[in-house]
């Protein structure tokens, strides 16, 4: 990932240093378990503790020549340990090695995306809360329909991403496993109990059956929670740009003092934040489909996969993580307009109430085929003649015959449009 978008608290997960560390901590593992059930001499496994370090230029000057990168780190990490080196990475595979180490940085990564995605769902339930009775105009193909609170719209963000949050849950579960079994996944040079106590030691979940790799469907259904959570973003990240259009402009990022909006015109103030966090999620969204071609292998294992995660996992977390973290500043410092809220609620002259009127003439008798008729010919003059709905009903005989004058006025305040904000609220958002 390019500097300019990484953090970091993610960024060091996918180092070198940290991926040799977590190796040398499962080998070591595996050696003290190893020792425990008599496999190796115990003065072995303690020697490895002890002796076991890394260094990662010479791992480079290595792997140049073995072209694998277990066996270079074997090679340099037995350097230090010195006698007691053969029983260093005994009785298992590379994949048992980089598979385990792949969880544990998935695991480490998804907490820090799991920490930001928590702050991001408290800033917005505590927003819609703020704004529940800020009226507003909701729109049905990106036309006026009826009014809505800007605080009911951000609701259904907060319960949107506190889904995503159930997933990745689920999804952290999932890849938190251990596979410690050898070539082809039998078992046949390391004991069960070593990857039991391997995985327990590292608090993950062991392996049912893993072939020579842990399956990638694990992985595939993570990166698909993440591609989720991607489209949220980017879904907000949407609804603000249209928001903050200068004809619109009942929201607006936050502009501070000395920022520019454009190079060329003083006066622009740009939702830069939110288009930025629109290519983003469409980024993180593009490792879905090489997730999932990385589920199918040749038999037991090939290598397929490899080079897709080494390039995808390091990239797609940290592209999440800065786009939660971007995606919280937004919502904390958005500005948000009510007078023009209420003023493009207004812009049509009550048309948003032709439903009310519709309903109420059903009511009293008539077809919902003449209702709507009757209705959308005021509606229609109403809109072509720029004028007040309220009084284009008044003059339509066929209507005050059933609707008297002073119940049109009633039908068409705006309370009526939001009787049961409080009940949405006091039983929905708690």
């Amino acid at each position: 990932m390019i500097p300019r978008y990484n953090r970091p608290e993610i960024e060091k997960i996918w180092s070198l240093e940290n991926k040799f560390k977590i190796w040398t901590e499962i080998e070591c593992l595996i050696a003290e378990k190893q020792a425990l059930i008599g496999i190796i001499p115990k003065k072995a496994a303690k020697d490895i503790r002890k002796k076991a370090k890394f260094n990662i230029r010479e791992i480079e000057k290595i792997e140049k020549e073995t072209k694998h990168d277990v066996v270079a780190y074997i090679n340099n990490v037995s350097k230090y340990i010195g006698s007691s080196s053969k029983y260093f990475h005994y009785g298992v595979t590379s994949s048992d090695i980089i598979d385990t180490s792949f969880s544990i940085q998935l695991k480490q990564t998804a907490e820090i995306i799991r920490k930001n995605l928590c702050e991001c769902i408290r800033n917005l339930k505590n927003k819609s809360i703020k704004y529940k009775n800020t009226i507003m105009i909701g729109r049905s193909h990106g036309i006026h329909a009826e009014p809505i609170t800007f605080g009911l719209k951000l609701s259904s963000f907060y319960f949107e991403f506190k889904r995503s949050l159930d997933r990745l849950d689920r999804a952290i579960n999932e890849i938190s496993v251990c596979a410690i079994s050898g070539p082809v996944g039998t078992f046949n040079s390391i004991d069960p109990r070593v990857q039991d106590y391997v995985a327990k030691k590292l608090k993950l979940n062991s392996e049912d059956i893993s072939t020579q790799v842990i399956p990638r469907d694990r992985y595939a259904n993570f990166f698909s929670v993440l591609g989720i959570l991607a489209s949220s973003i980017e879904r907000f990240s949407v609804e603000i740009r249209n928001l903050q259009k200068t004809e619109v402009l009942e929201v607006e990022e936050n502009f501070s003092t000395n920022q520019k909006g454009s190079s060329a015109m003083p006066h622009k103030r740009n939702p830069v934040l939110s288009e930025n966090l629109t290519g983003i999620s469409r980024y993180i969204r593009s490792a879905v489909i090489p997730s999932f071609e990385n589920i199918v292998l040749w038999h037991e294992r090939d290598i397929s996969h490899s080079s897709v995660e080494r390039i995808m996992a390091p990239e797609i977390t940290i592209a999440t993580d800065f786009a939660l973290v971007r995606l919280n500043g937004i919502i904390k410092n958005l500005k948000v307009y009510p007078k023009n809220m209420k003023k493009n609620l207004n812009m049509l002259g009550g048309l948003h109430n032709t439903h009310n009127i519709m309903l109420k003439l059903i009511e009293k008798g008539l077809s919902r085929q003449l209702a709507y008729k009757i209705v959308q010919d005021s509606a229609m003059e109403t809109w072509n003649n720029k004028t007040e709905f309220s009084e284009v009903l008044i003059k339509n005989r066929e209507l005050t015959k059933i609707i008297k004058d002073k119940d049109i006025e009633k039908i068409i305040n705006d309370c009526n449009n939001l009787k049961n904000i409080d009940w949405i609220f006091k039983n929905k958002i708690k």
